[in-house]
């Protein structure tokens, strides 16, 4: 049976969804090994602060750093569940009009 141009756009969608969700989540886990300063201080990363008492002007650096990273995360964790929510959406479609 032959793809129509509508099953054609949701594969082309499904496809766009799990690639961009890939790379947001392999671009989070890197800027999470991303090191960050602050007033020329070695902060360390998000992952792994530097050893020892960090002074406090790298709070907000490592916050910063932490929130970025759990915002790319979580965005390609949802790019992830869209792609598969319309994998399953487009093959219950298809068993109703193959039954």
């Amino acid at each position: 049976m032959p793809i129509s141009g509508s099953g054609r756009a949701v594969i082309t969608l499904n496809k766009i969804l799990g690639v961009a969700g890939l790379v947001l989540l392999l671009g989070g886990a890197l800027l999470g090994f991303r090191s960050v300063s602050a007033s020329g201080t070695d902060c360390g990363s998000a992952f792994q602060p530097a050893g020892g008492i960090t002074p406090m002007s790298c709070d907000n650096a490592l916050n910063g750093a932490s929130t970025l990273v759990t915002v790319v995360i979580s965005a390609g964790v949802l790019c992830l569940i869209a792609a598969v929510a319309v994998k399953v959406v487009r093959d219950r479609g298809h068993a109703k009009v193959g039954a």
